[in-house]
């Protein structure tokens, strides 16, 4: 029996397309495509026309004024589709689309600078142009021509994704995954206003608040978009896009310096602000823009320009205005060059409103995970409240290595947020969405990660009686409250014993971010306060990082699968540096086989590795044996031990950074490190700090391991319910 051939019209047209690409680089055919994708859809609007002004005895259908006021682009002669398929087999095709396009410029003075004019290249085969303009005049498409705006959107929406996947990371600078755009828009919902996009791309958030305002019943001219693109050829594909949607984008500008340097609207207060801006952007100009007025909550780092995209937005949202951007991870938890302090500020002026922790692989340029923040400036309906949705692990895998997200599962997000502004058919749900208080946050440092407040998803009973169940919780409670009363007294004895001055008796030591702050002071005290210029401690000396440590790459295997089974071997990709925010990592999903061993490298429990890219400079202990990708580095010999280096790390974190490499992502250079010089004290100094330190990390691990010590305790009581069923059966 023959096979349905199931695929969409788009997805026929691009197969087509591409067969006819040949040795053309993605990125360079992408202009040839859709350039001829906007010329046929201008040229079709034109004739629509020019046939009702042609049957109408009183008008001119050459007149350019009847074009303008029905809000149509006047195509000259030279430039229509009908002449362009006519030459399409000859040899100067190439030559005769390049001067339609500059015709079309000229008579039409908003598209001036926007029309590709790539097509007389010597590298681009005239017989396949002329191919690919037979497949984008064919019956097929004539015959769905129903709707010719609503038709080349699709098409042209859908040949941007596609060429942004073959493209890869450079792909993710002009295209956000639909489905993270739909969600944006369907959560702010601009039905009617100023739309702004300061990073606006290709014009894909314009694009589904177009498609909303209609599926609403609402008229486009309700809404007016304001953009700012500082790439030229990325622009230029949304000034088509958005014309193809019929979309005014008069104040869609362009300028080499982008919004931070050369902000192209300075007055515009917006009634909605979608953006995704660069994540992590290094270099970004603070330098000379140290007194700019947009940094009321405080002045964003040089080296990660998240911060001030987040208030280049909150300074252009108006009094009633909302805004959502999509941001790394790494916003919601970074303390590093007072980070942390422009979230506390921003957190306690009540702007954050949602907070949407999306899973890894959605877009094109990382697979590191992101977040989206939902920002409000009159937060009438939940006042000093964020609403905290942990949507991590939605999705289905669309392809080897990319994600995406359902229908049903942008619908499920969006419908608890509006549930919980509305104040109607909402409850927090665990491992799902919590609604915390200011006062709940600032306990947590306040730190955004949904993780923390939503906690871990609740488990079925999966047969478990309901004694077995609570013996269960009292052996695990037990277990870690003996084990955590001799940790605190092991503390509470090395501190009273290097600090007497203080009483450390009787201390509970519960809070992970208490202790690690510890351990940090403690180190900072010891070794950050001496320079490398200074007159040092009799024994101690200066050298470099590779003085002390070996450091190595891991690997990047294939196959890899979406969960851990017997024949497989737990796998660390670099998306796991910001998963979790305790220094110890116990939750790894994915795995490789067996074959895939000898293309990475398996690192035992108890080790210490650091991520290298996405997210660099980030140290994470291991709880459990497991592969590493080429995202992190390791160390196979070490002469200090791993709580020191873990310190360390975290100490030169932000020079590292600022040194890193990488156009997109920065990352470590890893000679960089080795040749870093530091401080290095003498053995008996060593020994004393670890003496001191390792019981602090110990109730570290200790508090983190509890749920995970007591899920392998409940999976063990399953096993043995099962094993007792089938004796029985």
């Amino acid at each position: 029996m023959a096979k349905t051939d199931t695929s969409t019209f788009e997805q026929k047209l691009f197969k087509s397309a591409d067969k006819l690409r040949k040795n053309i680089d993605a990125a360079e055919y992408k202009h040839v495509v859709l350039g001829l994708i906007f010329l046929k859809y201008i040229s079709e609007s034109f004739s629509e026309k020019h046939e009702q002004l042609d049957k109408d005895e009183y008008s001119d259908p050459e007149d350019r004024d009847e074009y303008i006021a029905a809000n149509i682009f006047f195509v000259p002669k030279e430039a229509r589709w009908n002449h362009i398929h006519a030459n399409a087999k000859l040899p100067t095709i190439g030559q005769t689309i390049d001067e339609a396009m500059e015709a079309i410029e000229r008579e039409n003075k908003e598209l001036k600078n926007v029309l590709p004019q790539v097509y007389g290249k010597a590298n681009l085969d005239k017989t396949s142009l002329g191919e690919l303009i037979d497949l984008i005049s064919n019956t097929d498409l004539q015959a769905e021509n129903d709707n010719s705006k609503d038709l080349f959107g699709r098409v042209y929406e859908y040949f941007l994704g596609e060429f942004a996947n073959a493209e890869g990371k450079k792909g993710g600078q002009f295209y956000t995954p639909k489905a993270i755009v739909k969600l944006m828009v369907e959560m702010i919902e601009p039905y009617k206003g100023r739309v702004y996009d300061p990073a606006s791309g290709s014009g894909g958030m314009f694009v589904m608040s177009e498609k909303f305002v209609l599926e609403h019943r609402g008229r486009i001219n309700d809404i007016t978009v304001y953009g700012q693109e500082s790439n030229q050829t990325t622009w230029k594909l949304s000034k088509m896009n958005l014309a193809i949607r019929n979309i005014n984008s008069k104040f869609v500008a362009w300028n080499s310096e982008g919004s931070f340097l050369k902000d192209a609207h300075p007055d515009l207060k917006a009634d909605f602000i979608l953006a995704n801006p660069p994540f992590n952007q290094s270099d970004w100009g603070i330098d000379i823009l140290q007194e700019d007025g947009r940094w009321k909550y405080g002045v964003p780092p040089n080296g990660n320009a998240n911060y001030g995209w987040l208030q280049h937005m909150l300074y252009h949202l108006s009094p009633k205005g909302v805004m959502a951007t999509v941001l790394s991870n790494g916003s919601l938890s970074s303390n590093t060059s007072g980070e942390g302090e422009i979230r506390k500020n921003m957190i306690l002026a009540d702007l954050v409103e949602c907070i949407v922790a999306l899973p890894k692989q959605l877009f094109y340029n990382t697979g590191i995970p992101a977040c989206i923040w939902i920002m409000r400036r009159d937060k009438n309906h939940h006042n000093r409240e964020v609403l905290f949705i942990d949507a991590s692990e939605m999705g289905y895998m669309k392809d080897r290595v990319h994600r995406d997200l359902s229908d049903d599962d942008v619908d499920k997000i969006k419908e608890t947020y509006h549930n919980w502004r509305k104040g109607e058919n909402y409850h927090n749900q665990k491992g799902y969405c919590k609604s915390a208080t200011i006062e709940e946050i600032e306990k947590h440092g306040y730190i955004l990660t949904p993780g923390r407040y939503v906690g871990m998803e609740e488990y079925d009973n999966d047969n478990i009686s309901f004694t077995s169940e609570l013996i269960c919780i009292n052996k695990t409670l037990r277990e870690f409250t003996n084990k955590d009363a001799e940790l605190n007294d092991k503390i509470s004895k090395q501190l009273n014993q290097y600090f007497p001055h203080i009483n450390w008796d009787n201390m509970n030591f519960s809070s992970n971010e208490i202790l690690e702050h510890t351990a940090k002071v403690i180190f900072k005290e010891w070794f950050d306060k001496y320079k490398t210029d200074d007159k040092l401690p009799e024994g101690w000396k200066v050298d470099t990082i590779g003085s002390l440590i070996d450091i190595k790459r891991g690997g990047s295997p294939r196959p890899i699968q979406d969960f851990i089974s017997e024949s497989g071997y737990r796998w660390l990709k670099i998306s796991d540096a910001t998963a979790t925010d305790s220094p110890y990592i116990f939750r790894i999903k994915e795995c490789i086989i067996k074959e895939g061993l000898n293309k990475t490298v398996l690192k035992k429990a108890g080790d210490l590795v650091l991520s290298n890219s996405a997210t660099p400079g980030i140290p994470k202990f291991l709880a459990v044996d497991t592969c590493i990708h080429d995202g992190w580095l390791h160390f196979p010999s070490s002469k200090v031990s791993n709580e020191y280096l873990y310190l360390l790390f975290l100490s030169i974190r932000p020079k590292l950074v600022q040194q890193g490499s990488g156009s997109v992502f920065t990352n470590l250079k890893t000679d960089i490190l080795r040749q870093y010089e530091i401080v290095i004290p003498d053995e008996k100094t060593f020994k004393e700090f670890d003496k001191l330190i390792k019981p602090i990390f110990e109730r570290i691990y200790s508090n983190s391991s509890q749920i995970h010590e007591f899920i392998r305790e409940r999976e063990l009581q399953i096993n043995e319910n099962d094993l007792n069923v089938a004796t029985i059966l």
